[in-house]
């Protein structure tokens, strides 16, 4: 089970051939790393499903691998346009995860180095085309932990800054608290070559172009967004998870996020948010169990408008009404406007 969704194995992976599991998308969030919050979003789970579903099948024409193998209803493996009603489970081929060694607060990636192939990549890769206020680059270059010409810059970026060329940034993805790494070093955790990466950040690049087609057409702009990738039996990258819904990106329409970043701007105005910085620079490995408060629930107005957000972003890309009596995205984001603005004034 993982914070936002659980993982039923049909068949084992091993290092010869993929296994077959069942992603369970649950209505459950997480932010800022804090995993599970308090409270659920109806019909997100759906919602991520079926918009996964849409773009992965959309992939797979354009000869991009992946893992997905439909859509689960009834007990039975469909495809997206074969449903009949919404669903939260979806099929997978599934890969291999070797988890690195940890001593004290240093992690052994040694056994990547002699992968053949058929194994999850332990990297998140993440594309920026804008730089919202939320961004954790401007926390970086505060730390010092990066400059602006790291990342192709020759000043210091500002808030909402429209990037000329997208960044291609790196985390690590099996750690207890995911961390930014250079790229040098990432080829070196997970056991890639020079050429491998530069083809990991080229399909990289070209999934942002395809996610950014995709959501100008109903209005949207994709600042940023993460996509995860294993080698298959072959040592072809694959993409993995889920890429392009509003839990991987953030989207804005006239400057107003479309995504859980809507949960975020709520609650970097809590008490609980100054207390989650405040753990985190003190233990970076045990951060949450010293934190000193816990998350109150979203108000329930807010809730439902992030989950009529989801569906409407589903039904809106996906061209079909699989969530009845939502109202058009547009006039969503102009509540969800009206109502953070009260309440940060």
């Amino acid at each position: 089970m993982g914070s936002v969704k659980d993982l039923e194995v049909l068949e084992a992976a091993n290092s010869d051939k993929p296994g077959k599991a069942r992603f369970i998308y649950s209505d459950r969030y997480s932010v800022f790393d804090w995993g599970e919050m308090p409270d659920n979003i109806p019909e997100k789970g759906a919602a991520i499903t079926l918009l996964g579903a849409y773009f992965f099948e959309k992939l797979e024409k354009m000869g991009i691998p992946t893992h997905y193998v439909g859509l689960v209803e009834d007990g039975e493996v469909k495809r997206l346009s074969d449903l009949h009603g919404v669903t939260n489970s979806m099929e997978i081929d599934l890969l291999p995860v070797i988890h690195p060694g940890l001593t004290g607060d240093q992690y052994d990636y040694s056994a990547y180095s002699d992968l053949k192939g058929m194994h999850l990549i332990p990297l998140e890769v993440i594309y920026r085309n804008t730089l919202p206020p939320g961004s954790s680059v401007f926390r970086r270059l505060k730390q010092g932990k990066i400059t602006p010409q790291d990342l192709g810059l020759d000043s210091p970026p500002t808030p909402n800054q429209k990037l000329d060329a997208p960044i291609i940034d790196v985390s690590t993805k099996l750690e207890i608290t995911d961390r930014y790494i250079p790229w040098q070093e990432a080829g070196q955790i997970a056991g890639m070559s020079d050429s491998e990466i530069s083809e990991l950040k080229n399909l990289t690049k070209a999934l942002n172009n395809f996610i950014s087609d995709e959501y100008s057409r109903i209005g949207l702009v994709n600042e940023d967004g993460k996509i995860e990738v294993g080698f298959d039996s072959e040592r072809h990258l694959m993409l993995v998870d889920v890429l392009g819904t509003l839990d991987e990106c953030r989207f804005t329409l006239d400057g107003m996020p479309v995504s859980k970043e809507i949960a975020r701007v709520y609650y970097r105005n809590t008490p609980w948010y100054q207390a989650v910085g405040e753990a985190k620079q003190a233990d970076r490995q045990n951060w949450r169990s010293i934190c000193t408060l816990q998350p109150e629930p979203l108000p329930p107005r807010l809730k439902k408008l992030i989950s009529q957000a989801y569906c409407a972003v589903t039904n809106e890309i996906t061209g079909r009404e699989w969530f009845k009596d939502v109202p058009p995205l547009k006039d969503l984001l102009e509540e969800i406007r009206e109502y953070l603005e009260d309440v940060n004034s």
